[in-house]
């Protein structure tokens, strides 16, 4: 049979009154759907193995993933039979608009679960600010992102021990802030005021050395030296010691080098501390006589 006699009888399989229309587009629309679910899922699966951290979240995405298809394969195969390729386009439509609305936080949710493992803004052990909260990750699984809380009940940035569950739904709602996206320092500063009479050189002095003895191991990894920067006030000097910190060591080194600023300050006679106060000064005007003369 030519090719011409091929096209005609496949017409007549195809044709509104034939009987075989239905199965016909049934298997095709099958075929087509079965072979993108193959081909994407080989593709996400290399993806996603390669970046997940914890295997058993891999897993479970994946089963949902093979079920999310499976409902919507068999919904198009039954829809398909009809034969009708304009009811096979509304009604997938339609089937798109009622999935997209009825399961929008769990569909947005594995979606943010899969920006996370695949661009990794973030990852297990990282310190996170998301949604106001502050806390180490502990994991990223297909709901919720659990972290540790830092602060929280307490001030400052020490482990709380409490668990905060953050629905991956929020994220690209969100601001997500990483102490630790490119390295696992951050720049932290202790500040002191002292007064203008006070030896600035002796002062600055101290701060960074302080800041030097309790950041060594960092700057021979980092080579990064402690530095201080200054602002004058209205009752005295600002001063701020700058230095790399181990992002989830910060209270610790802050407190070490305040605890050595403090000592040397305090044996230091030409520095002193300063704080908001007011004074007055009476001197007299140059070529005026005092009530006594």
């Amino acid at each position: 049979m030519d090719f011409t006699g091929l096209v005609t009888r496949a017409a007549g399989l195809l044709s509104s009154d034939s009987p075989y229309r239905g199965p016909i587009v049934s298997l095709t629309t099958l075929a087509v759907v079965w072979l993108a679910y193959r081909l994407i899922t080989r593709v996400l699966r290399r993806y996603v193995n390669a970046r997940v951290q914890k295997p058993e979240n891999a897993q479970n995405f994946f089963l949902v993933w093979r079920y999310v298809w499976l409902g919507i394969i068999l919904v198009f195969v039954l829809i398909s039979y009809s034969g009708s390729l304009a009811t096979l386009g509304i009604s997938a439509a339609f089937l798109g608009m009622i999935m997209g609305w009825s399961l929008q936080a769990p569909v947005t949710g594995l979606a943010a679960w899969l920006m996370v493992v695949l661009k990794r803004p973030f990852k297990i052990g990282d310190r996170v600010i998301i949604a106001g909260i502050t806390g180490d990750v502990v994991d990223i699984n297909l709901t919720h992102i659990i972290l540790n809380q830092v602060g929280g009940t307490i001030g400052g940035e020490e482990k709380s021990g409490r668990g905060v569950l953050i629905p991956n739904a929020i994220l690209f709602q969100q601001v997500v802030y990483n102490y630790t996206f490119e390295t696992k320092y951050v720049l932290d500063e202790v500040t002191a005021m002292i007064t203008f009479e006070s030896d600035l050189a002796e002062a600055e002095k101290i701060m960074i050395a302080a800041a030097r003895e309790v950041t060594a191991d960092i700057i021979a990894d980092t080579k990064q030296e402690p530095f201080v920067r200054i602002e004058l006030t209205d009752w005295g000097v600002r001063l701020r010691v700058r230095y790399q910190a181990l992002a989830m060591d910060r209270q610790r080194i802050t407190s070490e080098v305040l605890r050595r600023v403090l000592r040397e300050f305090a044996g230091t006679p030409s520095v002193e501390f300063c704080y908001p106060h007011t004074e007055i000064l009476y001197r007299q005007k140059a070529g005026t006589k005092t009530a006594a003369e």
